[in-house]
């Protein structure tokens, strides 16, 4: 089931299910099932600074210019987040109802009451309702690299990845006893890859079938422009053709063409574009700088003079 039809089917579970309360919960719960559908990816990492749900620091000056002002920067896109959150399907009460929830929960207080569970008599008289964690509970999921520290490098019978139903899965060396010896990195699975791969520690083959063939290192950065003030996208090519055939990229994730590719942080974290390998199978994007990293020349200041 797709995205859309997962939220279209909480969405329905919520609305059968939660008849009894009023309708400003509702409206909540709903948004809430919009939030863990899409909006979490960026609101509950901060990734490309989009403020933490339940961070009221960060909310605070945002709740203070008004409600309208929320909608329309979801509704519209502000900075690295694209409009609806990358998500042109969502209808625009949607949207509205998910900035009400992040907010509700934000501010200090007023979630509880709003999004708690009914009375005993109203429950007994409603069908009891979808939990609304189950509900775009694999969104994230490709991220397999963001966990908590007890979860990483699990062996490979428990990493999510491989079988384990499969006798070859469980001969395979486990990955903290294999990256012991490699240089380390505090992302993803703690290895930093290019470094490692840089001092010879490992030799990875570039043909599956010839162990002699050697790769065609393509040494060129590619720079993508980024509006506000991040910093623009470095991409290295050198880095990713060391271990990778171009035939891996394009054209079927990328088209090799100027303009042809629209990326934002969304699409990235929902596993499109560079999130093909980026939380899956390279590091996740838990630190901005790691690609953000040619800086912009800072703007003049208007009461700066000549």
């Amino acid at each position: 089931m797709n995205s859309s039809l997962m939220l279209r089917a909480g969405i329905f579970a919520l609305a059968t299910g939660f008849m009894s309360l009023t309708a400003g919960a509702a409206d909540l719960l709903k948004g809430k099932v919009v939030y863990e559908a899409g909006c979490v990816a960026c609101h509950s990492t901060g990734a490309a600074g989009a403020p933490k749900v339940g961070d009221a620091a960060a909310w605070a000056p945002r709740i203070k210019n008004g409600a309208a002002t929320l909608y329309a920067s979801a509704l519209k896109g502000k900075g690295a987040m694209p409009a609806k959150g990358g998500n042109g399907s969502l209808a625009d009460a949607d949207v509205r109802a998910a900035v009400d929830y992040m907010v509700s929960q934000s501010e200090g207080g007023k979630a509880a009451a709003a999004t708690a569970a009914p009375a005993p008599a109203a429950a007994a008289a409603a069908p009891a309702p979808m939990p609304v964690a189950a509900v775009g509970a694999s969104v994230n999921t490709f991220n397999r690299l963001m966990k908590p520290p007890a979860e990483r490098n699990l062996p490979p019978a428990r990493d999510g990845i491989h079988d384990p139903e499969n006798d070859g899965t469980h001969s395979l060396q486990p990955p903290l006893a294999a990256f012991g010896s490699m240089a380390r990195n505090n992302d993803g699975n703690r290895v930093d890859w290019v470094k490692t791969l840089g001092e010879n520690r490992i030799t990875p083959r570039f043909d599956r079938n010839d162990p002699n063939a050697k790769p065609m290192v393509m040494d060129l950065n590619i720079v993508r422009e980024v509006k506000g003030s991040m910093p623009d996208v470095v991409y290295p090519h050198k880095q990713h053709t060391e271990w990778l055939d171009c035939s891996n990229c394009h054209p079927a994730i990328f088209v090799p063409q100027k303009g042809a590719n629209q990326i934002s942080m969304a699409s990235i974290l929902l596993g499109q574009g560079c999130g093909v390998c980026h939380g899956k199978v390279a590091f996740p994007v838990s630190d901005c700088r790691r690609c953000h990293s040619k800086s912009k020349p800072l703007p003049a200041r208007a009461d700066a003079k000549p």
